[in-house]
């Protein structure tokens, strides 16, 4: 068997419905490349080789789980990739999909991951934290709406499909867990530059309670700062609000 990292913040599903709602999920798209970023103890894995004509690869740090990988389902032994996903290239040329019960303390860098992929990848279905997963999907104008939702709904077309209560691992983790879907988007917001974007979306957020021309006031010369939308916070706006601010930043 294997052991459980804690500095990996590994907590493994073991219910086997909730990994054939994951996996169901992802059998609504069609693609003929997936990757499966932590595949653990092959909860989901099993699943996943019983594909046809699918170009599978799973990426795994910890070596541990790669041994017992390749003496569970000894055909992925040539397509387990053992490295952190932060730090691999695309492991295909063409477009692909991921999914993946990903690591909660590692989720941010994972999303931003997902970013410079984008126009590579035809679907994610993957795995967060409850909390992380809300904030993803929220809306202008919710409480949870704020940096990481801006910044991935720039690039994506979210959807929050169902919660995981905590016992559907192994440990229990001490939070709810959701998964969620996203689709790049076909057209991104009209943004002067990537650069600018995220600067102001960070700046607007960093002082929410604010309102904008307030919270950025360093961003924007004086006579742009007059107009209306610069009156609302930063949670009232759209991610469309953001890239079209970005064209009149100093």
């Amino acid at each position: 068997m294997y052991t459980l990292k804690k500095s990996l913040g590994q907590h493994f599903l073991k219910d086997k419905n909730i990994c054939k709602q994951i996996v169901e999920a992802l059998q609504q798209h069609s693609f003929q490349h997936l990757l499966e970023v932590g595949p653990g103890g092959g909860a989901l894995t099993k699943y996943l080789l019983q594909w046809p004509n699918i170009d599978f690869k799973a990426v795994e740090l910890d070596e541990e789980k790669i041994k017992y990988l390749q003496q569970t389902y000894p055909t992925i032994t040539t397509q387990l990739i053992h490295a952190s996903v932060l730090d691999i290239d695309a492991p295909f040329a063409a477009s692909f999909a991921v999914i993946g019960n990903f690591p909660y303390n590692i989720s941010a860098p994972i999303l931003f991951k997902l970013i410079d992929w984008y126009t590579q990848l035809s679907v994610v279905i993957g795995m967060f934290q409850k909390e992380v997963a809300q904030r993803v999907a929220a809306i202008p104008g919710n409480k949870t709406y704020g940096v990481i939702s801006v910044l991935i709904q720039a690039y994506f077309e979210v959807q929050y499909l169902f919660e995981v209560d905590e016992h559907a691992f192994t440990p229990p983790p001490k939070v709810k867990s959701a998964v969620i879907q996203l689709i790049p988007r076909k057209i991104l917001p009209n943004m002067y530059s990537v650069e600018r974007f995220r600067l102001l979306v960070k700046t607007a957020f960093n002082q929410r309670r604010k309102t904008l021309r307030n919270a950025v006031r360093g961003l924007f010369d004086a006579r742009i700062l007059q107009q209306e939308i610069f009156n609302n916070r930063a949670e009232a706006l759209s991610v469309d609000d953001f890239a079209a601010l970005t064209h009149v930043m100093k």
